[in-house]
């Protein structure tokens, strides 16, 4: 299914943020840049150090105006136990819900059905709730979060600039693209 240009589904979810529970739906996507992240489960081996990556661009991301989520097959429960119990998790201050019931995992097309856990899914969602960017990994592949950066940074620039692209490696500052008939040929 390809979610590129598409709005998130609806959903409802339980979440741990900052020591509480909370309720969270797709309605706390409108409004702001998002980065949805998927994984496995909690108390694995890949998972924690992808989201404590995260966590390390967690500032980063904030001041791009971006609000961060983990979202795993787990509860909340287990996310509380996990970030109680894990050094490494204990650290993220972002929030991480829970999608025990896979709707979540479902919508975002990246649920194993025979396994019943979330793939290595990371999506970038657009201030009304439009996916603009995503990436899904094999288990065994850890993602980059400072990749997202730069991610980031180019789809907030097309927003900002319509008319203009950023080609590949593109770095905030550098030049961008004015797809007309005049480059069709000469790049």
């Amino acid at each position: 299914m390809a979610l590129i240009g598409k709005e998130i589904q609806p959903f409802e979810a339980k979440a741990f943020h900052k020591g509480e529970f909370i309720d969270v739906s797709s309605e706390n996507f409108k409004g702001q840049w998002n980065v949805v992240c998927f994984y496995p489960a909690d108390f694995t081996f890949v998972c924690p150090t992808e989201l404590e990556d995260l966590q390390n661009e967690y500032a980063t991301l904030k001041e791009l105006g971006v609000e961060v989520y983990s979202v795993s097959t787990d509860t909340h429960f287990t996310h509380k136990a996990w970030h109680d119990t894990s050094d490494t998790i204990g650290k993220i201050e972002y929030i991480m819900i829970g999608d025990p019931s896979h709707t979540i995992s479902r919508a975002f097309d990246v649920l194993n059905e025979e396994a019943g856990l979330a793939e290595r899914g990371t999506f970038i969602i657009d201030p009304d709730g439009i996916v603009q960017a995503y990436e899904i990994n094999a288990d065994g592949i850890g993602r980059d979060a400072s990749t997202l950066v730069n991610k980031i940074k180019a789809a907030q620039y097309v927003r900002n600039n319509p008319g203009e692209v950023c080609p590949a490696k593109w770095k905030e500052g550098a030049e961008t693209l004015k797809p007309s008939l005049d480059l069709v040929g000469k790049i």
